[in-house]
């Protein structure tokens, strides 16, 4: 098998994060809702402009599992507006490492504006991108990615259109959003939650505990081995392999690309789904994060 090095895109700080992101005070915008257009790249990953200390312009990754703002060392480099204050001790997907922190900066991205937003360093972010943000920064607003018009839709109300959406149950726990989805093997089929990840650019990554109960390895087709970076460039590896079938919903997939960390349980504790089957919904997410709405994209193929 072919082995490559690629990013676990905006790393799966999820695992072990001590570090608690200050997501900043929101001083504008107060209309009904508020567009954001977005650039969904090559890696499938959602790219948004900003703008850092009204100096520093910035292309930033929504990150639908990191819950403040973080920027990548490549890119601070040649920031003029940003002060390091401090640093500290972070635990993130495949290791300790030292990260430092600058407080008090402002952020604006599209007409919404913040003060007071703490920024955490880091190594790795999706590929063109020079950081992420996630949805806290929205908190209590109703999101609506739209991946036909490549907008971001900051809604005060759930929109009328989703009538013509599917409606899914949310778990939202430590600002993380989860969904149930069934994987099917051999006619066997197998419930699971799943970490809706923007910032992972494949389509499912799978826990350790499934992949052992579920013994996927032997009973998939596997295609390949990799290595994958978190967000501060530890190293782990993981396989590739095709799933005959998933669902999401009423939305069934074939022969779906899925990773997993075969033999090294404990490490993965979540099952994630991430950019490459994002995509192929539009999504509407309420303000409590209790429901998520869904709707067949035009990358639906």
């Amino acid at each position: 098998m072919n082995r490559c090095s690629v990013y676990i895109l905006g790393g799966m700080m999820f695992i072990t994060q001590l570090i608690t992101a200050q997501e900043g005070i929101l001083v504008s915008k107060d209309s009904n809702k508020d567009t954001i257009p977005f650039k969904l790249t090559a890696h499938n990953n959602i790219s948004i402009q900003a703008v850092l200390n009204q100096v520093d312009t910035l292309n930033l990754m929504f990150h639908t599992a990191a819950n403040g703002v973080t920027l990548i060392k490549k890119a601070t480099e040649n920031l003029t507006s940003i002060t390091w204050s401090r640093g500290d001790t972070v635990k993130s997907w495949g290791g300790t490492n030292e990260s430092r922190n600058s407080e008090n900066n402002t952020l604006q991205i599209g007409e919404f504006n913040w003060t007071d937003i703490s920024i955490w360093e880091n190594e790795n972010s999706g590929p063109t991108t020079d950081g992420k943000f996630g949805p806290k920064l929205f908190e209590n607003k109703v999101l609506e990615i739209d991946f036909d018009k490549s907008i971001l839709v900051i809604h005060q109300e759930l929109p009328n259109k989703i009538t013509e959406y599917e409606n899914l149950p949310l778990a939202f726990e430590n600002d993380f959003m989860f969904l149930e989805a069934t994987s099917i093997v051999e006619g066997q089929t197998y419930p699971n939650r799943f970490l809706i990840h923007s910032g992972f650019g494949g389509s499912i990554l799978f826990d350790d505990q499934f992949v052992q109960e579920s013994q996927l390895g032997r009973r998939i087709k596997i295609t390949d081995e990799q290595e994958l970076k978190d967000s501060y460039g530890n190293i782990v590896k993981t396989k590739k392999g095709v799933l005959p079938k998933f669902m999401i919903g009423n939305s069934v997939f074939k022969d779906i690309s899925v990773g997993f960390f075969e033999g090294s349980i404990g490490r993965q504790k979540m099952s994630v789904i991430g950019g490459s089957l994002l995509k192929r919904f539009n999504l509407i997410i309420d303000s409590n994060r209790e429901n998520i709405y869904i709707n067949p994209s035009q990358l639906n193929d």
